[in-house]
């Protein structure tokens, strides 16, 4: 058979709807980024996005997302709040360091709460950088306060 007049199947690949949709939350975050004003302004809009999207959130990940929130702002103060793809995130200079990611985000069966590479948390030539949470207790926040001190080091 000739190669002109051959058929090639490819299979491709495509996002989800909610990877779609994440990535589309992620141009606006950026454009409303580029469009603020001062530095405290832009804070002040990142911190109540933050809250406004957690506020969104159902039940049970909100709860959670509403601790975490407060556990990474006592533990490491100088981690900026922004959105991220959609979910709350903590920067800093300009880089996420962390992230939570509720369950209903997408389709999941549990939240999760994750480290970037930004975050300082080597240990020897494996470490975690993602934890699976279906509740949190006052252990959990202890251990996340922790490494988010750590983390933003």
């Amino acid at each position: 058979m000739a190669a002109s007049t051959r058929k090639t199947t490819r299979k491709t690949e495509t996002f989800t709807d909610e990877e779609r949709a994440a990535m589309k939350e992620r141009a606006q975050e950026v454009k409303a980024s580029a469009r603020r004003g001062s530095r405290a302004d832009k804070a002040a809009e990142d911190e109540a996005a933050v809250v406004a999207k957690i506020a969104e959130m159902e039940d049970a990940d909100r709860a959670m997302a509403e601790r975490i929130h407060a556990v990474v702002k006592a533990s490491a103060p100088g981690l900026a709040p922004k959105l991220w793809y959609g979910m709350p995130a903590y920067a800093k200079d300009g880089k996420v360091v962390c992230f939570f990611q509720s369950a209903q985000k997408f389709n999941a069966r549990y939240a999760t709460f994750g480290f970037n590479d930004k975050a300082n948390l080597d240990e020897g030539t494996m470490w975690p950088t993602a934890f699976a949470l279906t509740k949190l207790t006052a252990a959990d926040e202890a251990r996340i306060g922790e490494l988010v001190k750590r983390a933003a080091g």
